[in-house]
């Protein structure tokens, strides 16, 4: 039986298009819902182009970074592999999608978010008698531009060296990567949280006694200062975690056996405990993910599709553009231990 993904014509024509990614323009060519019924249903365009041209990416008998360039359609494949590759590597253990209320795709370097007042009156569902007002929440454009931050890493080698290199063995360097960007990005995120995106919002503090350690009693009243909001993450640097680790509320035996079973904490508080070292040392960043933190990507990773498709390889960037925002200031707030 013949499919229609047999006889695509590829170019790097495709990687121009404005407003859509490679896989967009191929699944706009080739539409996936073709496929129900058959053997190929559940592999998407791309996944369908590496299949015609029996290319093999990952397992034992990954092929090597040669078959990509066996024919100059499959050669317009190999941008995308890298660039869906990198993406593996920046959401493997990437912790952003916790402590993101909101993902904004946007064209351009310029963005504005929008903010608006928790608590109070504004917030409040007052009775409202026959032929009254009705009370409203004022939404409003923050006053400074997002600034987004061009990031990325140069993928240096000749097709020389890398020719004969299995694909498997290649894809380790390229999650390296993608595990280097988010990393970035985290840094970012933690960044804006703590001292604000440039609209006069940074998180308040609140610093435990001096000479004291930190205790139960002062996550509690660090836990109460979030109402009408809820503390569902607490992000921490290594030290805070091994002293929140050998308090005797995270002794309890549930705590151990999720620990144990699963590798994940959750603190007597209720909220997510994840740690990073992105943080600065005796610090810990308390919010309610659902409303503080917004983050906006200008496009998706970008890789130089010209010089590794017509050079082989040589240079080529791998780029991300991206930036965050403060949603609800009051919704995140620093515990300075």
């Amino acid at each position: 039986m013949a499919f229609y993904y047999d006889n695509l014509k590829l170019d790097k024509g495709m990687y121009r298009e404005a407003g859509r990614s490679f896989s967009q323009v191929l699944e706009r060519e080739d539409p996936s819902e073709r496929y129900k019924g058959t053997s190929l249903e559940g592999l998407d365009a791309f996944q369908r182009q590496l299949k015609r041209f029996n290319i093999k990416v990952k397992g034992e008998e990954s092929d090597v970074v040669e078959r990509f360039f066996q024919t100059s359609d499959a050669a317009v494949l190999f941008p995308e592999y890298i660039a869906r590759t990198v993406r593996q590597g920046m959401e493997e253990g990437d912790i952003l999608p916790h402590i993101t209320a909101a993902v904004t795709k946007v064209e351009g370097m310029d963005y504005r978010s929008i903010t608006s007042a928790a608590g109070g009156e504004e917030k409040e569902l007052k009775t409202v008698a026959e032929g009254a007002e009705i009370p409203s929440t004022t939404i409003k454009v923050q006053a400074n531009l997002v600034r987004l931050k061009k990031r990325g890493r140069m993928l240096v080698a000749s097709y020389e060296a890398v020719r004969f290199q299995k694909l498997d063995l290649f894809s380790v360097t390229l999650r390296q990567i993608g595990a280097h960007i988010a990393r970035t990005h985290l840094e970012d995120a933690v960044d804006v949280l703590i001292n604000g995106d440039g609209n006069s919002n940074p998180a308040e503090r609140t610093a435990v006694a001096a000479g004291k350690a930190l205790d139960y009693n002062a996550l509690v009243d660090f836990w109460a200062k979030f109402d009408p909001y809820v503390m569902n993450t607490l992000l921490v640097s290594g030290d805070v975690m091994l002293q929140l680790l050998k308090l005797p509320e995270f002794q309890n035996p549930l705590t151990g056996l999720n620990f144990q079973g699963t590798g994940k904490l959750t603190t007597p508080l209720g909220a997510t405990l994840l740690r990073t070292s992105v943080l600065p040392e005796k610090t810990a960043v308390g919010l309610d993910k659902r409303f503080a933190l917004e983050m906006v990507r200008s496009g998706d990773v970008m890789v130089e599709y010209d010089k590794l498709i017509d050079r082989q390889l040589e240079r080529a960037a791998i780029t991300t553009i991206s930036g965050f925002a403060k949603v609800f200031p009051e919704a995140s707030r620093v515990l300075e231990i």
